[in-house]
């Protein structure tokens, strides 16, 4: 039984399980594609279990058809004499070897144990054979469990073997402060950076001294304070890393003030008690008691404010967004403001790590409004987990090509319509389409509006890349020794469109990762789409299995655009249908693409603002026709300046056109 709780979600990463959180999402992904078997090997307390179990959820969440087993060596020892004695022993092995994924813990149990070695060898032979996937952990290296045998060794050097360290200061408070929100507790910032500081070598002591803290918090019902956290920690053996939790002046200056806060917060009312033996009737005999309680009350709000204002300040000019404090300040207290400003300053902490976390995985998320506001930070969370798994973002669609945009015609008609039919059904419609023709036809439009499409339908993440960027990233990971991570981003995506799949023509490496990332993405229910010049079995230098692949779908092949298309590419580029005949007189023109529509608009434009007049038709006529056209404007004299709203300076070239007469441009360069 895999523990619900143990997933790849709610494993905090640093720099020393990264690697091993890579590998496990990798074979989660596409079990038996690499990294087979894998091995991990880390003290008790570093996170095997919960990888080993993250691995079960996520093969099983991606295809649920998938069979996975979990077991420990003692468990597998325990039920496999049982099978024995009942003569089960050949059901108990079809358990595992007809598995997917087989996840065995504890493997440091196999020392001295030959029989049980033979078993295992035996059944990591049959998953291999049979591309299913097999994943130890242990809590030492193969080579030191004792009296191993040495084809298991092999075996596990085979594949990959990774070490698991402990976490350093970063990873350490961000376990504390993601354990922290699952408990809905709060602690001040400067408590669990102090418990981060602690030289703890596992996960597991350090949950316990976060625990430790609870359950005093939870005793003392209030707030754990620096002083209360060192006596705590050092009941727990830590006394001397305890003893540096002061802090410096500013941070004790800090605590005093959010102490300040504490005596100086009011009850909501405003209540207070009258002494004993007191009438309200008298307020004469009172009035000095209720001037001085005032007096009391306008100090300890006036501090308040000044604390709150001042947060709020240093806070903006942080680039916090500050709008939990700007209401605090805006109404009546309804709240113990010291508890708001605490429970501010936490969310700005965690939002602090998550920023660091985020620019060592995705720099270009950091301008991501949800990492600078203390009110989003499940968001901003839920962003950096994606993060970590996906990297930087995946190329989206161009905000250019958007299906309304485009020159729908007759022709062009079924191709549009299959675009709907697939965003409205990704992954069951059409998958993958194919879309071929020759160039300037409208393909990458129609590939970057479905992208657009599939977004509008809920589609997270639409990856739409460029054959050559495709290629060339794919030398760059290998280049860099970064396969992995590259190969896990792009498998990351919901769906997955590539332009210009000629690109990848005679490049065998190119083709191999799309033939892998093709079947994971048809296997998952995930939409795929490509362009092509011709249909996939016509391109010279692809791979027959990729071609028959990219073929298997619908294939959609765009001609010459009709007349509806071009009058309304036209119609487009012109701002309107603003002077019908003219775009009736382009749109009439042969050509044999919509991009030759675009050329001879932008021609014509040049052309009209070159004669500094307006684009018409007897304009268009006299230039492509040779036709007379309107009459140029005479030549003025001047500086050489354009004519306002022009925002240019001619140059020299263009002056000749402005002073026909040689001797009037001479006196102007003599003037």
């Amino acid at each position: 039984m895999l523990n619900p709780h143990a997933r790849f979600a709610s494993f905090v990463v640093g720099s020393s399980n990264r690697l091993a959180v890579t590998a496990a999402k990798a074979v989660a992904e596409a079990p038996g594609a690499a990294y087979n078997p894998l091995f991990f090997y880390a003290r008790p307390g570093l996170g095997k279990t919960h990888l080993l179990t993250a691995i079960g959820h996520e093969a099983h969440a991606i295809d649920p058809s998938r069979v996975v087993e979990y077991v420990t060596v003692d468990d597998f020892v325990e039920a496999y004499h049982a099978a024995l004695a009942a003569g089960q022993a050949e059901a108990y092995r079809r358990r595992f070897t007809e598995a997917h994924v087989v996840l065995v813990d504890d493997a440091q149990l196999l020392a001295d144990q030959r029989e049980l070695q033979s078993e295992l060898l035996r059944l990591i032979d049959v998953l291999m054979a049979a591309d299913r996937q097999i994943v130890l952990a242990s809590d030492r290296p193969p080579e030191e469990i004792q009296s191993l045998d040495e084809r298991l060794i092999r075996r596990f050097a085979g594949g990959l073997v990774i070490d698991i360290g402990a976490p350093d200061y970063e990873t350490r408070l961000a376990i504390l402060s993601r354990r922290v929100a699952e408990r809905q507790v709060s602690f001040a910032p400067d408590v669990l950076a102090a418990v981060a500081e602690l030289q703890i070598s596992t996960v597991r002591e350090l949950l316990g001294a976060l625990n430790r803290l609870i359950a005093q918090q939870a005793v003392v019902a209030g707030p754990v304070g620096v002083e209360e956290a060192r006596k705590v920690l050092a009941t727990l053996g830590h006394g001397r890393a305890a003893a540096g939790l002061g802090g410096t002046a500013d941070d004790t200056n800090a605590r005093s003030g959010s102490r300040e806060l504490n005596s100086g917060a009011l009850p909501s009312a405003h209540r207070f008690q009258l002494p004993a033996g007191a009438s309200a009737s008298g307020p004469d005999e009172f009035s000095s008691f209720l001037s001085d309680v005032s007096t009391a009350v306008s100090h300890q709000v006036d501090r308040w404010r000044q604390r709150v204002t001042e947060a709020a300040l240093r806070y903006r000019a942080e680039g916090f967004h500050t709008g939990r404090l700007d209401a605090l300040l805006a109404r009546e207290i309804a709240v113990d403001p010291a508890e708001a400003l605490t429970g501010f300053e936490a969310d700005t902490a965690r939002l602090r790590i998550l920023q660091r976390e985020i620019a060592a995985v995705a720099p270009s998320l950091l301008v991501e409004t949800a990492l600078h506001d203390p009110d989003r930070v499940a968001e901003a969370e839920a962003l950096v987990v994606d993060a970590r798994v996906a990297g930087e973002p995946l190329p989206g669609p161009s905000p250019r090509y958007t299906l309304a945009q485009f020159a729908e015609g007759p022709s062009t008609r079924p191709a549009v319509e299959a675009i709907r039919v697939a965003a409205s059904a990704p992954g069951q419609r059409y998958n993958p389409l194919m879309i071929v023709g020759k160039a300037g036809v409208g393909k990458t439009h129609l590939l970057h509006a479905l992208g657009h499409a599939l977004k509008s339908a809920g589609v997270a993440r639409v990856a739409v890349f460029d054959g050559k960027d495709f290629v060339d990233g794919l030398v760059a990971a290998l280049a860099e020794g970064s396969i992995a991570t590259w190969r896990q981003r792009l498998r990351h995506a919901d769906a997955f469109l590539l332009d210009d799949v000629a690109a990848l023509a005679g490049k065998e490496r190119s083709q191999e990762e799309l033939y892998l990332l093709y079947n994971l993405m048809l296997e998952s229910g995930r939409q795929m789409a490509f362009t092509a010049i011709a249909a996939p079995t016509q391109l010279p230098g692809l791979e027959p299995r990729l071609a028959t692949r990219l073929g298997g779908g619908l294939v959609l092949e765009l001609g010459a655009p009709d007349r509806e298309a071009r009058v309304s590419e036209v119609a487009r580029l012109l701002g309107g249908p603003g002077d019908s005949d003219l775009v009736d007189y382009l749109g009439a023109r042969a050509v044999g693409s919509l991009r030759e529509v675009q050329q001879l608009v932008q021609r014509l434009l040049s052309a009209a603002e070159e004669r500094e007049t307006v684009l018409s038709m007897d304009v268009a006529r006299a230039i492509l026709e040779g036709t007379p056209g309107p009459p140029r404007r005479a030549p003025r004299r001047g500086s050489g300046l354009l004519a306002p709203g022009s925002g240019a300076i001619r140059s020299r070239e263009k002056m000749i056109e402005t002073w026909p007469d040689i001797t009037d441009r001479l006196l102007e360069e003599w003037s």
